[in-house]
């Protein structure tokens, strides 16, 4: 199959599924697609266990989806501009502390935790894993993934307040948990760093890719302001989302914070300047669609997964065990920030309900286990994080319209912390 044919193929599957969700199931787009990928997915491998050709010509299909080079070195660059690009930047700016905390602070107690939790528990399902190994776990689980959590804040009525909160954490926790991430895979190199070039490089990596964004996000505005034509404003941002990412890679800096940055400061940037120096309108409607559409494609590839994972009974084990000490972990790390939060900051208005069910893992946590090396436990870390990952798009961020209407958390209104 040429890679055309695959690709066809990928965005005819998400554009019938979309349909279907949209038309038939009533469902939110991406989560009624990836659940009818899985589905599918599913259906297709047991047709092929009495039908070896099928069995081969899936395995070869997946196969062929390079997974973590096409969402770790091509979408995530272009989703996370856009996020950053849509954000309300008046919410997000009053909510800077809270984002911060929750997105240094909040990754790293909770690698510590779900790292222990999990080599504490896993003997239960039958498996001895090393620290190492929870240690890989911990790091690529606990950063929300901004992809997940930004489609599911476009469709549900979470206070604007707690919409920056969840959305600012998930953009910029992806710095903080790819350093860990890289950290860990030194150490199970025999090269592990200590706590203070672990600071070192978080600091430099994350401040080279911020100063990257704004510096690159700037030029483009410049740019854009001293034009007349809104496709060509249109070209310059999507330059800006791809070359500055991609650039980002080459200088070895963050690479998704740069992605942010520059899709956050070229929205303050742009704010500058009239409708009549920038095509406001028109931008916004392009990224909105890429999001979107992206988004659609991503679940696709998704749900696609499960035809190459590993799936027995101790995974399935280890699975669920980790569906519960991973929400378990993020409400107690959660509920500990904010609160500490109220003490420097009396009278902030959030949800610690809110943001423990709104702390989705997606694609990006995937990635990241197939990048964990073949002698650190890849298997059980790869079905486990899929697994989590299933639960929290279809079964969190499928209910969290319900969730909030339980507890009648929705619309504009902000919330305190007891909540």
């Amino acid at each position: 199959m040429t890679t055309l044919a695959l690709l066809s193929l990928i965005v005819t599957t998400a554009a019938l599924f979309g349909w279907l969700s949209s038309r038939v199931l009533r469902l939110p787009i991406t989560i009624g697609t990836m659940l009818l990928t899985v589905v599918a997915a599913l259906a297709l491998s047991l047709l092929s266990h009495g039908t070896p050709a099928l069995h081969d010509w899936a395995q070869t299909l997946v196969g062929r989806i390079k997974f973590e080079d096409l969402i770790l070195h091509g979408m995530l660059g272009l989703l996370l501009f856009a996020g950053a690009f849509l954000l309300d930047l008046a919410y997000l700016s009053r909510e800077k502390l809270a984002v911060g905390l929750l997105s240094v602070f909040g990754t790293l107690f909770s690698t510590a935790a779900v790292a222990a939790l999990m080599h504490w528990t896993l003997p239960l399902a039958g498996i001895n894993a090393s620290w190492m190994a929870c240690l890989f776990f911990g790091s690529l689980i606990s950063p929300t993934d901004p992809i997940a959590v930004l489609e599911m804040l476009h469709r549900v009525g979470v206070p604007k307040n707690i919409q920056a909160q969840l959305a600012g954490e998930s953009l910029f926790n992806d710095g903080v948990g790819a350093v860990l991430f890289l950290a860990v895979l030194d150490a199970s190199r025999g090269t592990a760093p200590s706590a203070l070039q672990i600071t070192g490089s978080l600091l430099l990596k994350s401040g080279g890719g911020l100063l990257l964004g704004v510096l690159l996000a700037r030029i483009t505005s410049e740019l854009m302001r001293l034009v007349d034509a809104y496709q060509i404003e249109i070209l310059l941002t999507l330059s800006l989302a791809l070359g500055g990412y991609s650039l980002a890679e080459t200088f070895h800096i963050s690479a998704p914070l740069e992605a942010v940055a520059a899709g956050l400061a070229l929205r303050q940037f742009n704010l500058k300047h009239g409708d009549h120096e920038i095509s406001h309108d028109s931008l916004e409607r392009f990224w909105g669609a890429i999001d979107e559409v992206q988004n659609a494609v991503l679940f696709v590839l998704l749900g696609l997964e499960v035809l190459v994972i590993a799936f027995n009974r101790a995974t399935f084990a280890s699975g669920a065990l980790a569906i519960v000490e991973v929400t378990a972990v993020r409400a107690a790390v959660v509920a500990v920030i904010l609160m500490s939060l109220r003490q420097l900051q009396p009278g902030h208005k959030t949800s610690i309900l809110t943001l423990t069910w709104g702390g989705l893992r997606g694609g990006l946590s995937i990635a990241l286990a197939l990048s964990v090396p073949l002698l650190q436990g890849r298997d059980w870390i790869l079905a486990t994080t899929y697994l989590v990952v299933v639960f929290s798009i279809v079964v969190q961020g499928g209910t969290l319209d319900l969730f909030l209407r339980r507890f009648g958390i929705s619309g504009e209104r902000d919330f305190s912390a007891h909540h």
